[in-house]
């Protein structure tokens, strides 16, 4: 049905605008009398086979939805009604900001992927608690952090640090975004000083808090090896508790769309299929050289169950879903489970 009727629908209209009216029909189905249990019967898929254990959380099933759809955690209890896992919120910055210059974000249907320049567009992590706080799913939430556009990077550590301290109560594990391509000169903060600083800070405080969260770093697919090779070092250094593997790229080689398109589209960070092979080079990269010393949570390009073996066939632990869950609706995530539970 989605294929068919709803893609085709969502497809016409300009991809902010697809997004914003996707989510409102999600939103009004859920109050019709009913709406949720539909939902769940053709969605959700239950199986203790799915369930997995990481950083002190029990995941209902594997599949999560990553961040940048429910970015201001307006949705995160209508979503969980479509057999996600697992969502994740954000990328939350201290205070709010209108983001990139529209229209920012862009379909290639020809490869199956997106474009987007979004500039962390959000109203703030403390506006996002109000939504937190009347959460109405036991669904686990996540948090993924960023600093504001305008805070130089000399002083992004303190945005991560006032992020964390104002989300803590209110989500069930923290990621620290520092390899997003669309904020301007954020993938520096990649570099090793500043992470080791960065999420050594981050671990100070979370000892004092009465229930310490999981704290994890969400990396870029453009790492070389010996960057790779880093990563796997501060994680052992810092001791945190997983990789997001990972952001969108920079990339746009081999793809199928008119070189003029893709050049009149100009910056932003590519997702989907395109990025599928990278990411899973990326996570087997990890989780071979590290002999498997940390969760990894597998995200980029996922458009079919076998897309998602992959990834937990290369060393994954749970995946996530956003331009496949776009493309293909949300038969995707129950199609994912059932071949879990099925292999």
């Amino acid at each position: 049905m989605y294929k068919f009727f709803v893609k085709p629908l969502l497809f016409a209209m300009q991809p902010e605008k697809a997004h914003y009216f996707a989510v409102g029909c999600l939103t009004f189905f859920t109050k019709i009398p009913g709406g949720t249990w539909i939902l769940k019967a053709m969605f959700d898929v239950t199986d203790k086979k799915l369930e997995r254990k990481l950083f002190g959380l029990t995941f209902k099933n594997p599949v999560g939805l990553a961040a940048g759809f429910d970015k201001d955690a307006r949705w995160f209890n209508q979503l969980a009604n479509l057999g996600f896992g697992f969502i994740e919120i954000g990328t939350l910055t201290p205070k709010a900001q209108v983001g990139n210059p529209k229209p920012r974000l862009f379909r290639i249907v020809e490869d199956e992927g997106l474009i987007n320049r979004m500039g962390f567009n959000n109203l703030g992590a403390e506006n996002a608690i109000q939504r937190l706080k009347n959460r109405k799913t036991n669904i686990i939430i996540g948090g993924n952090i960023g600093k504001n556009t305008a805070t130089a990077n000399d002083d992004a550590l303190e945005d991560y640090l006032f992020n964390f301290n104002t989300l803590h109560d209110y989500v069930d594990y923290f990621v620290v975004n520092v390899s997003c391509p669309n904020v301007k000169d954020l993938t520096k903060l990649q570099d090793t000083p500043f992470l080791l600083n960065l999420l050594g800070e981050l671990k100070k405080i979370n000892t004092t808090k009465a229930k310490p969260k999981p704290i994890l770093l969400k990396i870029a697919p453009d790492l070389n090896n010996s960057q790779l090779d880093e990563i796997i070092e501060i994680v052992a250094q810092t001791n945190i508790d997983g990789i997001i593997a990972t952001n969108t790229t920079t990339s746009r080689e081999g793809l199928k769309t008119d070189k003029n398109r893709i050049e009149e589209i100009a910056n932003g960070g590519l997702s989907g299929k395109p990025l599928k092979n990278r990411s899973t080079e990326v996570i087997r990269y990890l989780a071979t050289k590290s002999n498997k010393a940390f969760p990894i949570i597998g995200v980029g390009g996922i458009h079919s169950a076998e897309d998602a073996l992959e990834k937990l066939e290369a060393g994954a632990d749970l995946i996530q879903l956003y331009t496949g869950f776009i493309y293909e609706g949300p038969g995707l995530i129950r199609a994912i489970n059932k071949k879990i539970v099925n292999s």
